[in-house]
């Protein structure tokens, strides 16, 4: 209890010993001064004086005691949703300590033989395990065996909370205090890492309560679909009064989702192919096709947004198997721009001209109309990029353009298959479907939440086009918002103002989480984490290991790459030593203590000294420099438990709280709680669609330019 080296705090309460006799002395002092042979003003502050030194050393064996008790079971934390504070400023993460050079002292300490007494649970608790299992099945005992496993304050041989691990990670710092961490830190992004059922979506549903209550974006990407994290995610929209701007988008639940046009919003035209593409294998003789690929999206791209055409999955799958209707249409398109008078009926009259006999064989099957299309524009002498592209495109061998695309067929099929077809590529004409349509800009315009499910579980595939194709959305308005703000000035504006004058709006906070992110990160993942701080996201991954991001990306580089853009990390429960290294290689190596006992004796040969022997018994304490942590402390964490690398590598252990719905009038009892709220709020928008025409003027451009080497 002293300033040494040594706390010796696993050991038996021997000041339990001093305060019962201080006690005694002093209730005797008071009663019975005559005994003492003391004046009673005497006895009186002689009393005051052994229940003052009494209290001193109890509160000694209190501070031992509880210690020890903790080591064998921590007290369950639990916080209602009205309870998680909320700042402006701070970030909680739950209740924890500073980890320093004494908690290791104290955690080396509990490894020793002698002390595993004051760290495991004893004898009658083991015997307690041991019979509510052998008498569960005895008729008359099965009610004792009931009472053994029941947790009661007041069953002292109840079991343990489900928590596992080591108890003493926590436990070797008695005064806990709430961490809180800078806001201006998720700006530089975290990463959550911990095994399977280990508290990685208890801690997101933490976060992701403070965000919505801050009034953030609120951006949610759950792969699996965890039903719990949608209920508190619906609970606390609905609790901060936000509800008319949370949308619902699950690849499970076509029925009650929002839709999504996947490749309809972008900056660039060249996006909506390098979505599509980066679907596509990479390896080998595949990346060729990929290329091909992507130049023939993109021409379908460009011909449908220079005619007013919103791009979809839907257009892009009808087009890359037959590009002729499209072609036909541009070319009427470019026709009537320059000005040709019955560009019909010159077309009719060409196309019976034509003989298929005489033509080349790549054209042959061809319809007459186009033929005839190609042939007269060609003579009018009219040249538009566009449909340059389209020309060559439809001039190719249908059967070696069939090869050169057919690796965009299958993803094709996948995405505009069933009802998910509805969902992410929506008919924006369809005023018989109520479910709304969302897109991200008009998300951060209004600071909504979204809640995306992409049902990876039943089809894998689909979920990581979906969720590619979501990240290199939010990429491009990402790149919006850090040039323009979140409502650029327009340049058809009739009352435009001076870029240089106008003021620019304040960026919004959008605050990103990906659940399993792994299951999410591809090349479009690594720019948002790179360059979108600029733009207000701040990203909170989750995985499970390290190794699923290096083999979801093949290069240990990119995976190095991705885990320099997380400044802030936090670490529950671990399996694989390699993700345990990643927080403790980052940490310094420290001093601990070790107390050595050195007992000798020497007999002396002198027959003339009076001395016959020696004996002597030392105390050793003796230095040695340790990790600060190793990796199998990360392996032994209980769950809901984590070490946090915060505001420049400062460690911190931290517990997480876990959720306490009880009584929660605001949380839905189930899923179909939130299914019937959804219907009921799923009211067609205004028809926002005609009237928005940001879409437009962000990605127009003239009918038959005279260049487009840019694009």
């Amino acid at each position: 209890m002293s300033a040494h080296p040594m706390e010796a705090l696993l050991r038996p309460p021997v000041e339990l010993w001093s305060t019962s006799t201080a006690f005694a002395a002093g209730t005797l002092a008071w009663l019975a001064p005559g005994a003492l042979m003391m004046p009673p003003g005497i006895a009186t502050a002689t009393g005051v004086t052994f229940f003052t030194f009494g209290l001193w050393r109890g509160r000694q064996a209190w501070r031992v005691l509880s210690y020890q008790r903790h080591m064998r079971c921590l007290p369950l934390y639990q916080l209602r949703a009205e309870q998680v504070p909320v700042s402006r400023h701070k970030l909680f993460l739950g209740r924890g300590f500073r980890w320093s050079q004494q908690h290791t002292q104290r955690l080396r300490d509990t490894l020793k033989p002698e002390v595993q007494r004051f760290v495991q649970p004893g004898r009658l608790y083991h015997w307690a395990r041991q019979k509510e299992v052998a008498w569960e099945s005895i008729q008359g005992l099965g009610l004792l065996a009931k009472a053994l496993r029941c947790r009661s304050r007041w069953n002292p041989l109840g079991p343990l909370p489900a928590v596992g691990g080591k108890p003493a990670l926590h436990a070797v710092e008695p005064h806990e205090q709430s961490v809180w961490m800078d806001l201006g830190e998720r700006v530089g992004h975290t990463l959550v890492l911990g095994t399977t059922r280990e508290g990685k979506t208890r801690l997101a549903e933490l976060l992701i309560t403070q965000d919505i209550r801050r009034g953030d974006v609120v951006i949610v990407f759950d792969p699996k679909g965890d039903a719990d994290l949608l209920r508190r995610i619906y609970a606390e929209a609905k609790r901060a009064g936000r509800l008319d701007d949370f949308y619902l988008f699950h690849l499970g639940f076509p029925e009650l989702s929002a839709r999504y046009n996947a490749i309809g919003n972008f900056s660039r035209i060249t996006e909506v192919a390098t979505r599509i593409a980066n679907q596509l294998p990479n390896e080998g003789n595949s990346a060729a096709f990929k290329e091909f690929a992507w130049r023939f999206v993109n021409i379908i791209a460009r011909a449908l947004v220079a005619l007013k055409r919103r791009p979809d999955y839907q257009q892009v799958r009808r087009y890359i198997n037959d590009i002729e209707p499209l072609f036909v249409e541009y070319a009427g398109h470019c026709a009537d721009v320059a000005g040709i008078e019955d560009w019909e009926s010159l077309v009719e009259e060409r196309a019976a001209d034509i003989k298929e006999r005489n033509l080349p064989n790549a054209l042959r099957g061809r319809s007459m109309e186009a033929i005839a299309c190609m042939r007269l524009l060609q003579e009018k002498t009219i040249y538009d990029p566009v449909l340059d592209g389209l020309i060559s495109a439809f001039k190719y061998d249908r059967t070696y353009f069939d090869k050169i695309v057919s690796s965009v067929g299958p993803l094709m099929e996948k995405l505009t298959t069933g009802t998910i077809a509805g969902l992410i590529s929506p008919n924006y004409q369809d005023e018989r479907d109520s479910r709304p349509i969302f897109e991200w800009m008009e998300v951060v315009r209004r600071k909504g939440i979204v809640y995306v499910g992409l049902d990876a579980l039943t089809d894998t595939t689909v979920a990581s086009a979906v969720g590619n194709s979501m990240f290199a959305d939010l990429v491009s308005v990402a790149g919006q918002i850090y040039k323009h703000g979140v409502d650029p000035v327009r340049n058809d504006d009739s009352r435009q103002v001076s870029t240089r004058t106008a003021k620019r709006p304040s960026t919004p906070t959008i605050s990103l989480h990906a659940d399993e992110f792994n299951e999410l990160i591809g090349d479009e993942f690594v720019p948002l984490l790179n360059k979108a701080g600029g733009a207000g996201f701040q990203v909170t991954a989750y995985t499970q290991t390290w190794s699923d991001v290096e083999a979801r990306l093949g290069n240990r580089a990119k995976a190095g790459q991705v885990a320099g853009n997380f400044n802030t990390l936090l670490m529950l429960r671990v399996k694989e030593l390699d993700t345990a290294a990643k927080l403790t290689d980052q940490l310094p190596r420290v001093e601990v203590f070790s107390l050595m006992s050195v007992s000798g004796v020497d007999d002396s040969s002198d027959p003339g000294s009076g001395v016959d022997f020696k004996s002597r018994n030392e105390d050793r304490i003796s230095v040695a420099e340790v990790p600060m942590l190793t990796a199998a402390d990360m392996v032994t964490l209980p769950k809901g438990q984590a070490f946090a690398l915060l505001e420049g590598g400062q460690l911190w252990k931290i517990r997480i709280p876990l959720p306490d719905d009880r009584d929660d009038a605001v949380m839905p009892g189930d899923f179909e709680a939130i299914a019937q709220a959804m219907r009921r709020s799923y009211v067609t928008n205004d028809h926002w669609y005609r009237v928005t025409d940001h879409w437009w003027h962000a990605v127009s451009e003239p009918a038959i330019p005279t260049s487009d080497a840019g694009e």
